[in-house]
């Protein structure tokens, strides 16, 4: 009997873990920001407690002055129709962004700034980074309203725990 108590309560962890949600999104481009958007605004409509935790370029993300005008970065990128080559050219990056914001506003998809608001009218947590913040001279005054607050990655850690976390 003890062990049966003792696997339900385990599978009742497991399921309690399964409802946060946790991403860091390292990267400050139109074609990361988007799926963590995506899937933070998904999970957070399927019931799950959602945080997400921006660090390094994807703090552009919340940035007031840069999230209008995020891009996508050719070089380097093995998803684009293109030799990595001719991703150096001048105007490469403004073309691709061009492209896919083409794309975006055809499909009527939602903008990052839109995603935001969204996000936070599901119930999602945006956690800034504190030591990059520091490194990059950003203030709380530089980041978009939505922003719950400013952390360091032990916080982050401690808010993570028990949840899955994915790292963009």
């Amino acid at each position: 009997m003890a062990t049966v108590l003792a696997q339900k309560e385990k599978v009742g962890q497991v399921e309690a873990a399964q409802h946060k949600f946790c991403i860091i999104l390292s990267k400050g481009s139109l074609d990361m920001a988007y799926p963590a958007f995506m899937l933070a605004n998904t999970a957070a409509t399927m019931g799950s407690e959602v945080h997400v935790f921006f660090t390094f370029w994807g703090l552009n993300v919340i940035n007031r002055e840069k999230v209008g005008s995020l891009k996508i970065e050719p070089v380097g990128n093995p998803g684009l129709p293109m030799p990595n080559i001719l991703g150096m050219l001048p105007g490469m990056t403004a073309m691709a962004t061009r492209m896919m914001r083409g794309r975006i506003e055809k499909i009527k998809m939602p903008t990052i700034p839109e995603m935001i608001k969204t996000a936070k009218e599901l119930g999602v947590k945006l956690h800034a980074c504190s030591t990059t913040m520091e490194l990059q001279g950003v203030t709380k005054e530089n980041l978009v309203a939505e922003i719950d607050d400013v952390v360091g990655a032990a916080t982050f850690l401690q808010i993570s725990e028990g949840g899955q976390t994915l790292f963009i």
